[in-house]
């Protein structure tokens, strides 16, 4: 793939500052924290290291990047190297997805409320497919599965909605053999609708008598009892889309398809397309008008502004596994699937090897070898060179 001709970054360094000083008092400090990383990223700020061919000996500077999971340009090896960890926990079964979206109406509140309204979406959608897959009527199995949570959609506004990704099937409650799905699309979207509709509504109710949520602007009516509830009977009167797609192939696809999901940001780079006399454009899909592709312009201020309402609370983790994907119980839990499944081959897929993650190498632009690292460079000595008139490649 090409090298995007526009970056976030660069929208940032024409805007950001000009953004910051209209709009500070509405930022919150990880917002700011997140633009000036994207800022810095890649550029003499962090530092860098310089690099020598072990074959010709052509040298170049690589400066560091900002490591910033919200960052467009630093997600690639934080995802190769998740998925690589993955790699060892597929099942050769063929595997299942599922996406569970908050209505509409519930965008601004998940807005102010990230952390709570954000884990209560986990939860809730964890909990419907644990409890459905578990009831004997539908698979009577313990499942494992892995979520994501994305906040955004494809214009960049709010869109609360978590992947799941899920090994078709799963284990008998007593453990002692694999139990294969009853239906085509795995679970029956319709009651995984319902229950995570009563779910979420109940999580909701226990935030509130907690006092756990807060209500800001056009929300602050919703503080008092009898408005909130009212506000619930409604989201209670309209159906939740769950979604689930066919099951797709099994592990030797898994991890190209984890790809897409696992470490993306609100928008990639390669998605923008000019910054022109303060106004952004970007592509997007009208899901709402079948997939139609399109083109948006706004100002340099409201993309940056809806580019910021996807920056996660600290240490807020988006990919969460489940059932017996879940902490401790993993590797043991792994280890008897294997042993059931390769009991029954007459149902099992083929197990091919799990397919490479792509890893990014640099290498030589003259003749193709090795760049090995000779000298780090911390971005005080990066302006002491340009300070002294020095090239960053000098060899003397």
């Amino acid at each position: 793939m090409k090298r995007p001709t526009l970056e976030v970054a660069d929208i940032i360094r024409a805007a950001g500052n000009g953004f910051i000083e209209r709009h500070q008092a509405h930022l919150s400090w990880q917002q700011l924290k997140v633009l000036r990383a994207i800022q810095r990223c890649r550029t003499a700020a962090l530092g860098g290291h310089l690099d020598q061919c072990s074959c010709c000996g052509h040298r170049a500077i690589s400066f560091f990047s900002c490591r910033n999971r919200h960052c467009p340009k630093c997600q690639t090896n934080a995802r190769n190297k998740w998925l690589a960890a993955r790699s060892n926990e597929l099942l050769p079964v063929s595997y299942s997805h599922v996406v569970f979206t908050l209505p509409h109406e519930l965008s601004t509140l998940a807005l102010q409320n990230k952390r709570a309204i954000y884990n209560l979406l986990l939860q809730a959608s964890a909990a419907t497919l644990l409890e459905i897959a578990a009831d004997p009527k539908h698979l009577g199995a313990q499942i494992g599965f892995l979520s994501v949570l994305h906040t955004w959609g494809q214009n960049l506004q709010a869109h609360p909605h978590v992947h799941c990704v899920i090994p078709a099937g799963g284990l008998s409650p007593d453990h002692a053999r694999w139990v294969h799905p009853k239906y085509h699309f795995f679970l029956p979207v319709k009651v995984l609708s319902r229950v995570f509709r009563g779910k979420f509504v109940a999580g909701l109710k226990r935030l509130f008598r907690q006092k756990k949520l807060g209500f800001h602007g056009n929300l602050q009516d919703l503080s008092q009892p009898l408005r909130f509830h009212a506000f619930l009977r409604q989201l209670f009167r309209q159906d939740w889309v769950v979604y689930a797609k066919p099951p797709f192939g099994g592990p030797e696809y898994v991890l190209q398809y984890l790809a897409r999901y696992t470490h993306r940001v609100a928008i990639s780079n390669h998605r923008l397309v000019s910054l022109e006399a303060g106004q952004v454009t970007f592509r997007w899909k009208d899901y709402a008008h079948g997939n139609k592709k399109r083109k948006m312009a706004l100002t340099a201020d409201e993309f940056l502004r809806r580019f910021l309402l996807h920056v996660l609370p600290r240490g807020f983790v988006r990919i969460r596994h489940f059932g017996f994907l879940a902490g401790r119980r993993r590797r043991q839990a792994l280890a008897v699937c294997r042993r059931l499944l390769a009991e029954a081959p007459e149902t099992r897929s083929p197990t091919p090897t799990p397919a490479p993650v792509c890893t990014a190498t640099w290498r030589c632009p003259c003749c193709g070898a090795a760049m090995m690292t000779v000298e780090k460079l911390t971005a005080q000595q990066i302006r002491l060179r340009w300070a002294e008139g020095k090239s960053l490649v000098d060899t003397s």
